[in-house]
């Protein structure tokens, strides 16, 4: 609420109404479609796939992202069908998925092998029920003009290979990135490859602690988000910030109440994944940490009529 207060005064300040955000009026964001809570395994990945699903479902989550590092750890003690056990027993719904696939987007001599594992990972993530995963930009090589192309041609494979399994494959621009960090490059990037099984992801930490404005959300086009994970920033000079240093939506001092009714506006209805790296989440006990991230994320999603 307090962060919201600041954007109001900001806004009078500015000489906008009240009732408006970015020129769109309140009733006419509230007509969009809504946006349902949901919990990254990132967030309590030290309770293991089962552990961390069974203490979210109790504390009343019910989408789940999974990363597929965590379900194959199950699965040397386990099989697939007892993944799938959990989440039906739990009533829990896997909305998306990190395949954790090195090596997939940047020029790499190794592509065809990554390619292959990025099958195996799509291959178990269908077996889950899942129909969207995502990979990153992560990487610390530094680009031409020309490896550009070779990235957005990376990328139309990787959505021609989540076209064979009927998926949608997202790409999440990541701050320390060395050629695609900002929202703006993705889009540009995500555009060239042109795919229909590709989308981009928003990642409101990666977002808000790098080389991006609020006003860039500005030149999203409906339906080019294709999935979001939902985290806010301490009070701190954004040089310090780093992956520990994400906290639950409504601790920070991100414009969350902006962001979310920015995303809104561009037709985002999907999930708000709160992944989380800080090791008091991580190491903590999932229902407790649900029950927090529920209680908080409500309120903020409440506040931006996306709930």
């Amino acid at each position: 609420m307090a962060t919201r207060r600041k954007f109001l005064i900001g806004a009078a300040a500015a000489g906008l109404s009240p009732t408006t955000f970015f020129g769109i009026s309140r009733s006419a964001l509230a007509a969009k479609g809504k946006m349902s809570l949901c919990i990254h395994t990132n967030t309590s990945n030290t309770a293991g796939y089962r552990g961390a699903l069974e203490g979210w479902a109790k504390a009343g989550i019910r989408n789940v992202e999974l990363n597929a590092r965590l379900v194959d750890d199950f699965l040397k003690t386990d099989t697939l069908d007892g993944a799938r056990r959990i989440l039906n027993d739990n009533e829990l719904t896997p909305v998306h998925g990190a395949v954790s696939v090195d090596g997939l987007l940047a020029p790499n001599p190794n592509h065809a092998k990554s390619i292959d594992d990025l099958k195996r990972r799509l291959e178990m993530f269908t077996s889950l029920g899942l129909k969207n995963a995502y990979t990153t930009s992560g990487g610390s090589q530094q680009l031409t003009m020309d490896d550009y192309k070779i990235v957005a041609d990376n990328m139309r494979i990787v959505g021609e290979t989540a076209r064979g399994f009927d998926m949608l494959m997202n790409v999440e621009f990541v701050r320390s990135s060395t050629y695609m960090s900002t929202l703006l490059t993705g889009l540009k990037l995500t555009r060239a490859a042109a795919h229909p099984n590709l989308g981009l992801m928003f990642d409101f930490y990666h977002f808000w602690s790098g080389q991006n404005r609020l006003e860039d959300m500005d030149e999203i086009r409906p339906g080019e988000i294709q999935h979001v994970h939902f985290q806010d920033v301490p009070d701190i000079p954004r040089e310090m910030l780093d992956q520990t240093s994400r906290i639950i939506p409504g601790d920070g001092v991100s414009p969350l109440n902006a962001m979310l009714r920015k995303l809104a506006e561009k037709d985002y209805d999907g999930p708000l994944s709160v992944e989380l790296f800080l090791p008091k989440f991580r190491d903590g006990d999932p229902f407790e940490v649900a029950r927090e991230i529920r209680q908080k994320c409500e309120v903020v999603m409440s506040d931006a009529e996306v709930l």
